[in-house]
Order: structure tokens, then sequence, then C-alpha cells
């Protein structure tokens, strides 16, 4: 089993509406950075653990737990030229994009700052406060991940 950190703005998909939908699951399109890309694509397996994040928050912050409950698969997105993440580039015989789908499993009863994540010390080698690191999709450790989920609770 891996472990990953994966973002959305709250005011685009929270982790609310993650639980709101029908079986609290959805796929996750939209990532168009490669190496986000070849996380979703390469590693990312059914059964992996991740932390949802809401970036572009005040503040920043961890905000709960889900759970990959399908493996990658073409993002449909690149291929229909009305929505946002379109890519002409991406062909269906031949995707570049890649998507997952994600559950629900709970809500943190206390947001896990971006600050309080950086102050932690057991966390300063986490991909996420590495200066530059502003991918939406990124590997954390078991250990990181663990911290995180006592923070938040």
């Amino acid at each position: 089993m891996k472990y990953w950190l994966i973002k959305s703005e709250p005011e685009v998909f929270s982790i609310d509406d993650l639980a709101r939908n029908k079986n609290q699951t959805t796929y996750w399109d939209g990532v168009r950075n490669y190496q986000a890309r070849n996380f979703i694509r390469d590693e990312m397996k059914v059964g992996d653990k991740v932390i949802f994040y809401h970036s572009n928050a005040e503040p920043p912050a961890a905000v709960g737990i889900c759970e990959i409950v399908k493996e990658a698969y073409p993002d449909f997105s690149a291929f229909d030229h009305k929505n946002d993440h379109y890519d002409p580039k991406s062909k269906k015989d031949s995707p570049t994009w890649f998507m997952i789908d994600v559950k629900f499993v709970k809500k943190f009863s206390k947001h896990v700052s971006i600050g309080e994540i950086k102050a932690n010390k057991k966390l300063h080698k986490m991909n996420l406060v590495q200066r530059g690191n502003r991918l939406s999709v990124m590997p954390v450790t078991k250990d990181e991940f663990d911290e995180i989920v006592r923070m938040g609770n």
C-alpha cells in the first residue's frame, strides 16, 4: 500500500462534495502535470490511502482521508472541447492524461493547516512543504500520513 496527498480548491471540489457524492465516490480528473500524471498512471493502486488537501483556501489545510477505488484510466475531460481541462493533443487512442476514482473515508475533526504541517518536525521532509512543490498529486510516507491523521483527530 502507498500513501498520497491530493489537492483540490474547496470552491471547485471539497471534501464535503466528495462526502455528498453518490457512493461518496468520484473520479479525480483535470490533472495536467506530467509528474502528477505519472503518479496516477503508474503508481496509484486500489486501496492506497489519500490525504485530501484543500489548496487555495484560507488557510490551505489537510481536511480528511479518501482512498483509491479505481486505478488509472483515460481522463475523458481531455477529449471534451467544452471542458476546462480539454487538451487537443490528447487522443482517445493514445491518451496523455489519466484519472483515478477516490472514495470518501473520513473528514478530520480539525483541519491541519499548512502552517501546522510546516511547524511539525516530523513533517519537515514532506513533499508538500518543499520549496517549489506545487503538484496536485504527490506521494507521502506512511509516517507522514499517520502524523497528519493524528493531528487532524
